[in-house]
């Protein structure tokens, strides 16, 4: 490592990304590669995190931070490489909730989260502590040191992210989504105070992630979004829906379920004039025109990450991307 979390000031940072888990964390993986360390700043959802076994678990902040230090179960596509899982087969033996997967590995890190919370750490001085231990060169925050949380208005009653999506297996029809503590929660300590000292990032980039469930709850923090509407660099945004489907997770289904298209199309419209920019698919190329009919400035590139390579060729796209709207961007969102 070239510095450490306390040493290198997120004022370094030139780039932004707003990253869910899984499918975020492929392109902050690519685009931690490309730029130079600690140039790159990763803002991950903490609305799926929660409670368990007495452990306070952050499944994004960890993929991302897995992801970034290279450490992630590439097959499974969530958790650690190399896992064993002789503490769960313990507990499933002692009866307790079995229904939350932890590997040892990954057991490892929660409880050393929980500790430091308990002793008055922030998330945002643990997730930077996380990250540098890990190996990390770039900069890893939570959307905000305060409690913001996910949940689903379903027909099987108001469920907690964790209980839909991983208890029921995302199985309830869902209606409506909430994001309590939104409204009161603040932007993460470093950034409010790189923000007051006059710093501002060269390009933000929204991550392929369930716009929903991992981009929403950041955007539902009204700090978040006065930043982000009158941020003077581009926003560009990638798609996490490719030919009519979603790679990871439970989008499709979702946006059948409220009503919209599963397109890139209804991607680009739910974030509406907060973008600049937004990169498509290869396989939606005719969509291209559609999607850029207000001008939103589209490129076709693929997206689809299943390495290392495709991961860094797509990082270097949407920054040459992003910077060839650099000169007119911030008027769009005027």
């Amino acid at each position: 490592m070239s510095g450490s979390a306390s040493s290198v000031p997120l004022t370094e940072a030139r780039v932004l990304a707003l990253s869910g888990g899984v499918g975020g964390a492929k392109l902050a993986r690519g685009l931690g590669r490309t730029l130079p360390d600690w140039h790159l700043a990763v803002v991950c959802n903490t609305g799926d995190d929660f409670s368990h076994l007495g452990l306070e678990i952050c499944p994004d902040l960890d993929s991302v931070t897995y992801a970034m230090a290279g450490l992630a179960d590439a097959a499974r596509g969530w958790g650690r490489a190399g896992e064993t899982w002789q503490a769960m087969e313990t507990l499933r033996a002692l009866g307790a909730a079995d229904w939350f997967a932890l590997g040892d590995r990954d057991l490892g890190l929660h409880v050393w989260r929980t500790e430091r919370l308990r002793g008055g750490a922030t998330l945002s001085e643990i997730a930077a502590e996380a990250a540098a231990r890990l190996g990390v060169s770039q900069h890893l925050l939570p959307m905000s040191d305060d409690v913001v949380r996910t949940r689903l208005v379903t027909d099987a009653g108001t469920l907690d992210f964790q209980d839909y999506f991983v208890r029921r297996r995302a199985v309830p029809v869902v209606s409506a989504l909430q994001y309590p503590g939104a409204v009161e929660a603040r932007l993460p300590a470093p950034l409010a105070a790189a923000l007051a000292g006059g710093w501002h990032p060269d390009t933000i980039v929204i991550c392929p992630s369930n716009p929903y469930l991992s981009i929403d709850p950041i955007l539902a923090i009204p700090a978040w979004r006065d930043w982000l509407t009158r941020v003077d660099c581009p926003i560009v945004a990638v798609s996490p829906i490719v030919g009519g489907r979603a790679l990871k997770g439970c989008a499709a289904k979702m946006m059948l379920e409220l009503g919209h298209e599963v397109s890139a199309t209804t991607v680009a419209r739910h974030y509406g004039a907060l973008l600049d920019g937004f990169v498509i698919d290869t396989a939606d190329a005719a969509l291209a025109g559609r999607i850029g009919c207000d001008g939103l400035a589209v490129r076709v590139l693929p997206t689809v990450m299943y390495d290392d390579a495709d991961r860094d060729a797509l990082a270097r796209a949407v920054l040459e991307f992003a910077g060839s709207l650099a000169a007119h961007a911030p008027a769009r969102r005027r």
